[in-house]
């Protein structure tokens, strides 16, 4: 069994500096000796095992069993290795088959109906919310943020991105525009448009947990808010905008058609959507099997090339795309930080398994961005071409705009979980 994890790794891994000692004592060095060293040790023969025949699965899992231990380095750092072996997001080739086999069955897979999408959420997103106040920014955005310089705080990145997000709504000082936040998470968007756009916003979520702090969020901040736990395909109302952030990611790629379709029924003639969603850059793939098995059950990043078609065939015309390319390799690696120098308050909250999936969890995410072809896309949708401007510089003077507002009524931000 070792020469077969010598064989299979001296051929996958390239580049960089890895050092693996197996579970008898046996050490073996891969790469061409480039950048910082990594040396990981199994300690059992079936944590090798497991790891040789489905890497995808079991990289994660023995390093939550403590069955694979970094002797030098962090997971991180073994991660952005292994990532940056290959662009495409796929396994070496002796895993290939179960790749090919994940594929062929990902629609089932992604078989989100109501009640499905609300048990898929709830594994997520109605943990202790202590857990998230620990490494998230103070208003708790849970989505990429955009940073406008390489040393800017998160706080300031999540707090550029809804103003970016508001920007690209056209809200501009208008009291009467009626908003609907798909997947307000715990209200951060949705009080940003209501307070500095006055705007009448609706959130609507699947989590009990988010609502419940949404809505206090709101009541302490004197705004009126509707916020609901309601599933977007239940929606009747017409809206002038509607934006979406982070949520996209969990519709399921056999339901494209369905959402879109909804969200032209929903939106007013003269409207204005912006969808924010992580985007895969190399083309429709699958979702990495330990993610979807212990983080985001149901859950499917997108190609663009599998965006567009249900965008079209739903009558609504794109007249925005950008890209957003390492703005969340910045942000999950802040989320890491934060989470480490937080870790005995996660274990005390769950257990040391728990915070062993989180911390691959979000290294692996964070590599992801940083070595793969992950990015986030923003869609700026309408139903006529005369909505949006010919040029991009009102969204620069809307910016301005909305940064003059903040810092008149924004205090001092303080960090998440102080």
């Amino acid at each position: 069994m070792e020469r077969l994890l010598h064989w299979g790794l001296s051929r996958f891994i390239r580049r960089g500096n890895l050092r693996v000692t197996t579970a008898t004592g046996a050490n073996f060095h891969f790469g061409d000796g480039t950048g910082p060293p990594v040396a990981l040790h199994f300690t059992t023969k079936a944590a090798q095992r497991a790891v040789m025949f489905d890497p995808e699965v079991k990289v994660g899992e023995t390093y939550m069993d403590g069955t694979l231990q970094i002797e030098q380095g962090t997971i991180a750092d073994l991660m952005g290795l292994v990532l940056g072996q290959t662009r495409d997001g796929r396994p070496p080739a002796w895993a290939r088959p179960q790749w090919l086999l994940r594929y062929l069955k990902r629609r089932v897979q992604q078989l989100n109906l109501p009640s499905r999408a609300r048990r898929n959420v709830a594994h997520h997103y109605d943990l202790d919310g202590r857990l998230y106040s620990l490494f998230l920014d103070a208003d708790r955005q849970y989505s990429c943020g955009y940073f406008e310089s390489p040393d800017q705080s998160l706080d300031d990145a999540q707090l550029a991105k809804k103003r970016h997000l508001a920007a690209k709504l056209l809200l501009g000082d208008d009291a009467d525009r009626r908003v609907l936040d798909i997947g307000c998470g715990w209200g951060g968007l949705g009080l940003y448009l209501a307070d500095f756009c006055r705007a009448h916003v609706t959130g609507i979520t699947l989590s009990n947990e988010q609502l419940a702090v949404a809505r206090q969020r709101a009541g302490e901040k004197g705004l009126s808010v509707d916020f609901r736990l309601q599933d977007y395909r239940n929606m009747t109302e017409r809206f002038d905008r509607i934006v979406s952030v982070g949520m996209f990611e969990h519709v399921g790629l056999g339901y494209y058609d369905a959402f879109f379709r909804k969200c032209f029924d929903l939106l007013d003639d003269d409207g204005v959507m912006l969808l924010h969603t992580i985007g895969r850059s190399e083309g429709p793939n699958v979702t990495n099997p330990w993610i979807a098995k212990y983080i985001f059950p149901g859950g499917y990043i997108p190609a663009l090339s599998e965006v567009m078609p249900a965008i079209e065939r739903a009558g609504l015309l794109a007249t925005d795309i950008e890209i957003l390319r390492l703005h969340y390799a910045e942000t999950t690696k802040a989320w890491r930080d934060r989470f480490l120098a937080h870790r005995d308050e996660v274990e005390r909250l769950y257990d040391r398994r728990f915070v062993r999936m989180w911390e691959f969890y979000l290294a692996a995410s964070e590599m992801a961005f940083r070595e793969q072809g992950m990015m986030v896309m923003q869609i700026q949708l309408a139903k006529r071409q005369g909505v949006v401007p010919m040029t991009r510089d009102y969204i620069f003077r809307e910016e301005a705009r909305l940064r003059g507002l903040e810092s008149r009524q924004i205090p001092p931000l303080r960090l998440a979980g102080e």
